[in-house]
């Protein structure tokens, strides 16, 4: 992108006109203190050729000068300034709605099934590389996490402390969905997306599934809900006396529920029975949710004094050593 450097305060840059004066000024003060010495015969000093330091008699000076206008150019405030131009951008934001409820313990997945959600919904984030993503988390109530957010590290951080029994315990598949629709009201983005990831029946909240489902339509989000676990009995933990003790439980997921919430809303319904298939469900909303737009980008404008200010005070000290060292003068 091109950058163009612009003054803020450009009245200061008239001070440099009193550089041209200085300059005049040292010039005929100079050649005043010139000195002449009248010799009977002054022949003996024609084979003398002037030295270094006589050469650089006026080396002080010149870096004053070059001093002098960097503080002027530095107190007119440089910056730079990037050129606008037409560019595609995604203007996508992206809500990860996930199930925390008790049932996500089954082990069906390895190491558990919301260990196994947590990895994969932190991968699709690493996918989404400049796009604001939230995550909400939802079971027998639910809250916001991260709103949304481009920073991912901060979001990734969040989403890997996520623990079962964070909230009372069971599936309120609506006030997730809610909760996660709430993040995206105020959206401008071009693209609106929920990702809810559950692996029960809703059996509490006080907001119906497919009434959040009819809010998400209304305001242009698309939803695509992910049901996750393997079909018949699952490895489930439970707390004994004994330690844990694993039985073979039934989990059912509502799929009819799920598929018409994702069909109101002109989202997908996916059934995710091991980890492989829920990494391939993430990949292909992944290649779904490529929206692009045309925008015009403008750079914000950057200060480019302090380069100025240190190099003359750089100058200006070297200047004060050369004329207190190698070029010091006796009265």
């Amino acid at each position: 992108m091109p950058v163009d450097i612009v003054f803020a305060y450009k009245p200061f840059l008239l001070f440099l006109l009193l550089v041209p004066l200085l300059i005049t000024w040292y010039g005929w003060k100079h050649k005043e203190r010139e000195a002449s010495i009248r010799y009977p015969h002054a022949s003996f000093l024609a084979g003398n050729k002037r030295g270094v330091r006589a050469r650089l008699i006026h080396l002080p000076f010149v870096l004053r000068m070059i001093v002098l206008i960097l503080l002027i150019l530095a107190l007119a405030r440089p910056q730079s300034s990037s050129v606008s131009r037409d560019v595609s951008v995604e203007g996508i934001d992206i809500v990860i709605a996930l199930d925390i409820s008790g049932s996500m313990l089954a082990e069906d997945f390895k190491p558990n099934r919301l260990e196994s959600a947590k990895k994969t919904a932190m991968d699709f984030i690493d996918m989404r590389a400049g796009d604001r993503i939230g995550v909400t988390i939802f079971s027998g109530q639910s809250f916001t996490l991260s709103p949304l957010t481009t920073d991912h590290t901060l979001l990734k951080e969040l989403t890997s402390n996520v623990i079962t029994g964070m909230v009372e315990d069971g599936t309120a598949i609506g006030d997730g969905l809610a909760t996660a629709v709430n993040r995206l009201r105020e959206s401008q983005a071009i693209s609106k997306v929920i990702i809810l990831l559950t692996d029960g029946i809703n059996n509490t909240g006080v907001i119906d599934p497919l009434t959040a489902a009819e809010i998400a339509a209304v305001l242009g989000v698309r939803v695509y809900t992910i049901g996750v676990g393997s079909s018949g009995p699952v490895p489930y933990p439970f707390q004994t006396p004994m330690g844990i003790q694993y039985q073979q439980v039934e989990i059912p997921v509502d799929e009819e529920l799920l598929q018409e919430m994702a069909s109101m809303t002109g989202g997908r319904y996916f059934w995710a029975d091991n980890q492989t298939k829920l990494e391939e469900i993430y990949t292909e909303i992944d290649q779904m949710e490529r929206s692009k737009i045309d925008v015009t980008e403008y750079s914000r404008n950057y200060d480019e004094y302090l380069p100025l200010v240190l190099l003359a005070l750089l100058l200006f000290g070297l200047e004060i050593l050369i004329r207190n060292t190698w070029l010091k003068t006796i009265p």
